[in-house]
């Protein structure tokens, strides 16, 4: 009962902008949120940053915390939140990647060794020079994960329509990554 209260009370002064309430908060529950997310992504950088992120929506959402819902359980809420939107980003990048290549990513050895984050910085930038049309299309696709279906009903036009720049993109894509040796990169990345 003892650990309620203080753990009350220090909720009751972290909703009063308390960075030592908030630092003790920190210290009683970060270890624990760490293992949790370290049991699903398996990666201590990963596990790290979603306990600073966690916790920085804590701050943010400080003024509106309830002293009479377990914090711990709300705290454990939005790290399971949290690991949800990085498996839902990491399927939509693999699927973008896969899409741009024509081979599954995640189940080739030589992956590990590739800077994707350089990877998919070229293509993001040869995606921004895409006419405005044609990129939009393909960033809901790929980016946001949007269905052709529910593409062509937002934008009102339609599927085939956007079947087509969808398919436009990925040919100037390929086109710009052979120009530029990345298909290289790319066919060494899916065949070796």
């Amino acid at each position: 009962m003892q650990t309620n209260l203080n753990e009350n009370q220090l909720i009751d002064r972290l909703k009063r902008d308390d960075a030592l309430a908030f630092d003790s908060l920190f210290k009683i529950y970060g270890t624990k949120l760490y293992s949790f997310a370290l049991k699903y992504l398996r990666s201590e950088s990963e596990s790290e940053e979603l306990v600073q992120e966690v916790f920085v929506k804590i701050w943010e959402n400080r003024k509106a915390l309830k002293t009479d819902l377990s914090f711990k359980s709300y705290l454990f809420t939005i790290a399971l939140n949290q690991i949800r939107k990085y498996f839902n980003k990491r399927a939509i990048t693999l699927n973008y990647l896969n899409q741009l290549g024509g081979e599954d990513f995640e189940t080739n050895k030589t992956v590990e060794s590739i800077d994707y984050a350089s990877l998919l910085k070229r293509v993001d930038e040869i995606v921004d020079g895409l006419p405005d049309r044609k990129k939009l299309i393909f960033q809901k696709s790929r980016k946001e994960g949007k269905s052709s279906k529910e593409i062509a009903t937002e934008l009102e036009i339609t599927i085939g329509t956007v079947d087509n720049q969808i398919s436009d993109a990925l040919k100037i894509i390929r086109e710009a990554l052979r120009k530029e040796d990345l298909a290289l990169l790319l066919f060494l990345t899916l065949f070796l």
